[in-house]
Parts: C-alpha cells; sequence; structure tokens
C-alpha cells in the first residue's frame, strides 16, 4: 500500500478515536452539573466520571485480541455505531444509578484504542511505527475537545444536549471512518485460541509496560475528568472557565504523542520514559503544595503570609506534565511495536487495560482522599507517590542496565583502556 493511502488511513482513524476519547470523557464536564443536580459528594462524583473509563479499560484487552483476528477496520465501525445508542439515552438519566449503569456500555469507546493501534501500525514498517502510532495516540486530543465543545453546550442547552450532539457525532464519524479507512494489509491469519494469545503475559515486559502505562495514561485520563472541578473549586471559576484552563493539560497530552513517538523512534523508548518519569515526579511535586498560611512572631509582632500557586503557574505546571504524559504514552507503545511486532493487538490490549484501570481506580481514590483531608491538592500528593514508587523501580530494574546519560559514550573508551 501506498505511503498516501497508509497516511490517510492513519487519518481517519486518529479522528475516530478523537471522537471516541471525548465520548469517554464526557462526564468530566456534565457530571460537574449533574452533581450538583443529584447532590453527589467527592466519591460519587469520582465514581460517575470513572465510571465509563472501567469498562473502556476492562474491554481493551479482549478486543486488541479480536483485533488481530478479526481486523481493525470493522471492530472501529461497530464500536463508533453501538455506543452512539446509550450516549443517547444517557441524556434522558435522572438517577445515580442509571447514569452508572450507561456510563458502563458508552464507556466502550474507550476500547477504541486497543482497536486502533494494532490497526494502524500494520500499514507501516517497523521503523517508522513507534510515530504512526504516536500520531493515533494524539487522538486523547479528544479530550480536550470535549473541555471546549461540552461547556458551551451546557452553556446554551443545558447539559442534556451534550450526549445527544455526541451521539450524532459517533454516526458521522463511523461513515467517516467507514470511507476512508482501508483492510488490514498484514493482520496475522491465526487460528489460535484466546487462551494461547494470552500467554504473553508469562513475559515480564508486559508487566513492566502496564506499570509505566498505568502512570501515564491513567494520570492523564484521571485528570482530565478531575481537573475541570478542581479548577472550579480551588480557584471559584465557572465551568467554561474552568475547562478552559483543564484543556491546557489535555490538549498537549494529545498534541505531543506523535512528537513522543518521533523523540522514541530516535533515541529509543527506554530514554524517553525514564526522562518522562522525571519530569512528571518535579511537576507533581509542585502542584501537590497546597495553599498555606504562616504566621512568624517577630520582634516587631506578628508577620503573617501565604504560599500558593497562581492560577497561571498552576496552569503552565499542568502544560509541562500532559507533555510529559503524551511522550511517555508513545514511549510505551513504542516498546510494544518493537518487542511483540506479532502481538501488537494482544499486548496492546493488556497494556490499554492497566493504563484504563489506573484512570478509573484514581478519580475514585482522588475523591475518597479528598474528602478525608478536605486539602484540593490531595490528588496530586498521590500522583507524587506512585511516580515516586515508579521512578525508584525504574532505576532499580532498567537504568543501571541501560544507557540513557551517555554511558555508551564511555564504554569503548573503557574497553580500550
Amino acid at each position: 500500500m501506498t505511503g498516501v493511502r497508509s497516511f490517510i488511513v492513519l487519518l481517519a482513524t486518529t479522528w475516530a478515536f478523537t471522537i471516541c476519547f471525548a465520548v469517554w470523557m464526557m462526564f468530566g464536564v456534565t457530571g460537574i452539573p449533574i452533581r450538583e443536580q443529584l447532590g453527589l459528594n467527592s466519591v460519587e462524583f469520582g465514581l460517575l466520571t470513572a465510571t465509563p473509563v472501567l469498562s473502556g479499560a476492562l474491554f481493551r484487552l479482549p478486543l486488541g485480541i479480536w483485533t488481530d483476528r478479526i481486523g481493525g477496520r470493522p471492530l472501529m465501525l461497530a464500536l463508533l455505531m453501538g455506543c452512539a445508542i446509550p450516549v443517547w439515552i444517557s441524556s434522558y438519566a435522572t438517577a445515580l444509578w442509571q447514569f452508572l449503569a450507561l456510563g458502563l456500555v458508552l464507556g466502550l469507546v474507550g476500547g477504541s484504542f486497543s482497536v486502533g493501534t494494532p490497526y494502524v501500525a500494520r500499514f507501516f514498517p517497523k521503523e517508522k511505527r513507534g510515530f504512526a502510532m504516536g500520531f493515533f495516540g494524539a487522538g486523547t486530543v479528544g479530550a480536550a475537545l470535549n473541555m471546549f465543545v461540552a461547556p458551551w453546550l451546557i452553556d446554551a442547552y443545558g447539559w442534556q444536549m451534550v450526549p445527544k450532539v455526541y451521539a450524532a457525532a459517533l454516526i458521522v464519524t463511523a461513515a467517516i471512518f467507514w470511507g476512508l479507512s482501508a483492510p488490514d494489509p498484514e493482520r496475522p491469519r491465526t487460528s489460535s485460541s484466546m487462551l494461547s494469545q494470552l500467554a504473553v503475559l508469562r513475559d515480564p515486559r508486559v508487566w513492566k509496560y502496564c506499570q509505566y502505562y498505568s502512570i501515564v495514561f491513567g494520570g492523564f485520563t484521571a485528570l482530565s475528568i478531575w481537573m475541570p472541578q478542581y479548577f472550579k473549586s480551588e480557584y471559584g471559576l465557572t465551568i467554561a472557565q474552568a475547562s478552559l484552563l483543564a484543556m491546557c493539560f489535555a490538549l498537549p497530552a494529545g498534541m505531543f504523542r506523535a512528537f513522543g513517538g518521533w523523540l522514541s523512534d530516535r533515541f529509543g523508548a527506554h530514554a524517553v520514559t525514564w526522562w518522562v518519569l522525571w519530569v512528571a515526579w518535579i511537576c507533581l511535586f509542585l502542584l501537590s503544595y497546597p495553599r498555606t498560611d504562616f504566621t512568624i512572631h517577630t520582634i516587631d509582632g506578628p508577620a503573617s503570609f501565604g504560599i500558593a500557586l497562581s492560577a497561571e503557574f498552576f496552569t503552565a505546571l499542568l502544560f509541562v506534565l500532559g507533555i510529559a504524559f503524551a511522550c511517555g504514552m508513545a514511549s510505551t507503545f513504542k516498546y510494544i511495536g518493537g518487542d511483540f511486532p506479532e502481538n501488537i493487538g494482544a499486548v496492546s490490549g493488556i497494556v490499554g487495560m492497566a493504563g484504563g484501570l489506573g484512570g478509573f481506580l484514581l478519580p475514585i481514590m482522588f475523591g475518597a482522599i479528598l474528602d478525608g483531608t478536605r486539602v484540593n491538592s490531595s490528588c496530586f500528593m498521590l500522583l507524587y507517590g506512585i511516580v515516586w514508587v515508579s521512578l525508584t523501580l525504574n532505576y532499580l530494574t532498567e537504568v543501571r542496565r541501560a544507557p540513557v546519560m551517555g554511558e555508551e559514550a564511555a564504554q569503548p573508551k573503557a574497553s580500550q583502556a
């Protein structure tokens, strides 16, 4: 297949994933008026926003395996058309259990990642798969699209209009995708059972990549659905203003994923992942610090001052964190494309499921910690601790064995001596 045709397929599939991701993150914005309408606490709000992420995560594994078996094109079309129904129905929900039940069904659109990743990878040679999968992964910019479109619809027509518009967008996207996509050119012809394909779980590298992805993608997903209400609560902004600032995190996390794929092709997946963890660790340390007031007793009497991140500086840190997470997502799948070329669907499904489960559990944990501590920045404290542990594990298991800080240049000299 020609390079132009392959790139058209990549564009069409990326657009489909963008719309799917916007739908997947829908409750991150519509959940704010729904929370007020139903009187939900922080844990219930976290459960509401995270429920679609759960089903999307759980189905990433079987969808990845089915993509290897029957192809990505029919599966992507089925997700786009099938999920439009529960999305539309959710506009009529009036109770928390109804939102949770519908969220589980419409959350299947999140599984589109495990379908699209192996699908687009097979249109490109191995040396360009990092870029291709990174470009496709840039569809996570759908989270930013949701933060731009949903607040406008809520202000103009009420939150019930959002799922109706999104359902129509899924149908239109299905037609566009089917017209521009093509059958998988190199899909493995295998009669092996799903159980035999899961034998790849015995490879410790798969679990390592699950660890990485649960941080970068799980953290991205969780913060994308948590940040609108965070800005609203911490800085007293409207839904539209809060979503606009939260978009400064979600937008680079999508747009820079292709850049992360290019970096991984050029410098290696491990080097990119290592520095991603360091940048995330520093950003989360600063974001974790809560608003604090100090009173110092001087010889002239009490002197008070406070420490707090301004909305502008806070948003700038989120922007950098979003870029780091984007590069980390791309580098993880560069690992997969290089190490498991014959099982991309199965492995990407497993790793994607781990990332999605992280995106499901984290918002609920955010809500539980917030209800317990009453400190808004406690969500960043949790992520900071997780990244710190992962950075330590990464150093102990990989850095001592892989050159990431110029060790390669020193090795020839040492051997000559």
